[in-house]
């Protein structure tokens, strides 16, 4: 059994995919070929924006987007404690300063209680500027969009949506990557629609943005002469057989991946209501995910490495997302970063586990991962 299975994938778009790749490699056009302006135009469509400009990864889409806004050195920028690391290490790159922030125990995204009570602290403090919010749509959820734009509203900050995880997940009839002033994603390959490399891409409604998003991603270039440079960019495109990739993949994803991962996690959670204890993922009524992970919260009592040993004997693999909250990953220690009140984070971290999701996973493989559950909890109770 496989974690996110791409080799399933590739087996059911073999074809397209195989004819895309000769398409590319026969035109010889590797880098800004015709299969970038395609995937663009196809993602923009999709998530419902004016812009999509593409990139070299979800990384440098976050940083690009922040350059974009002149967000930098003395800025704050609000993010959650419980996220991948690069959500927090873009404003750091661009010279601002992360504020990690608590996210909601059901939903796993930002609270914006504690988002509020972040931007009050600085403000008091007044040695940093609140700028900007980083909402991330965790493990395919869109975070909660109305509450969050209150407070950026209130408080005027740039909204940047973090939607590496968040591909197809939907928020009142919205689609996540535009639900930010400025929204961000990733096709690493494990993410909700992946390519065969690095590749990310930033949406956003505001041609001046996008122009300047496109320039910094290509070394700063003039629009109109790339040997023009009218200032400091990056290197960071995303080449011709990456979107090539994306191309059908996308299809394939609207056409039945999207509904298919969502039967998974739907046929998980009624199998899984039924173990006394376990906390599973909550996703409110206006919200639609794309579930990039499947995580639930052991009860305190049990020793999650133990279930994970037991569970890898029974051929099933899991992962941790995540291990160790943002503010105190060893990069931001001795940093005004490091100061963060999210005990919610410190407890998901102890007791989160990533059982296996994706949309070619079978019922009879869903109902394996849970008898080996069932028998692993079971045991610790009988103890």
């Amino acid at each position: 059994m496989e974690f996110r299975d791409l080799k399933r994938q590739y087996e059911r778009l073999k074809v397209a995919i195989d004819a895309q790749i000769e398409k590319v490699i026969s035109s010889a056009h590797f880098i800004s070929g015709e299969a970038v302006g395609e995937i663009e135009s196809a993602l923009a469509e999709y998530v419902g924006v004016k812009y999509c400009i593409s990139c070299g990864n979800g990384t440098d889409a976050i940083s690009i987007a922040l350059l974009a806004h002149n967000v930098g050195s003395g800025d704050a920028v609000f993010v959650p404690d419980f996220t991948f690391f690069s959500s927090g290490e873009c404003p750091a790159a661009v010279g601002a300063t992360p504020v990690f922030v608590d996210v909601r125990k059901d939903t796993y995204n930002l609270d914006v209680d504690s988002l509020e009570r972040a931007v009050r602290r600085v403000i008091k403090e007044g040695k940093l500027i609140p700028r900007a919010v980083i909402a991330v749509d965790l493990f395919g959820l869109p975070f909660d969009y109305e509450a969050v734009r209150s407070v950026c509203n209130k408080y005027d900050l740039l909204l940047v949506e973090d939607a590496a995880q968040g591909f197809g997940g939907v928020y009142n009839g919205r689609k996540a990557c535009s639900l930010g002033d400025i929204s961000t994603t990733s096709f690493f390959p494990a993410k909700p629609l992946g390519c065969y490399g690095d590749g990310g891409a930033i949406f956003t409604d505001d041609e001046s943005i996008a122009n300047l998003c496109r320039s910094i991603a290509v070394h700063g270039k003039n629009a109109g002469d790339k040997y023009d440079n009218v200032r400091i960019g990056m290197n960071s495109r995303l080449d011709t057989l990456q979107a090539a990739i994306l191309l059908p993949k996308l299809q394939a994803f609207k056409d039945y991946e999207l509904e298919n991962v969502n039967k998974v996690a739907d046929f998980y959670t009624e199998k899984l209501e039924e173990i006394e204890g376990l906390i599973l993922p909550a996703v409110p009524e206006n919200c639609y995910s794309s579930w990039a992970q499947y995580t639930v919260q052991l009860p305190e009592t049990v020793n999650r490495a133990v279930v994970q040993n037991f569970l890898k004997n029974s051929g099933i693999p899991t992962n941790i997302y995540y291990i160790k909250p943002m503010h105190k990953q060893g990069a931001f220690s001795n940093t005004f970063s490091e100061v963060a009140d999210c005990p919610i984070t410190e407890g998901l971290c102890e007791h989160v586990l990533c059982l296996p999701v994706h949309p070619y996973l079978m019922e009879c493989e869903v109902n394996e991962v849970v008898c080996a559950l069932k028998e692993v909890l079971h045991n610790y109770r009988a103890i």
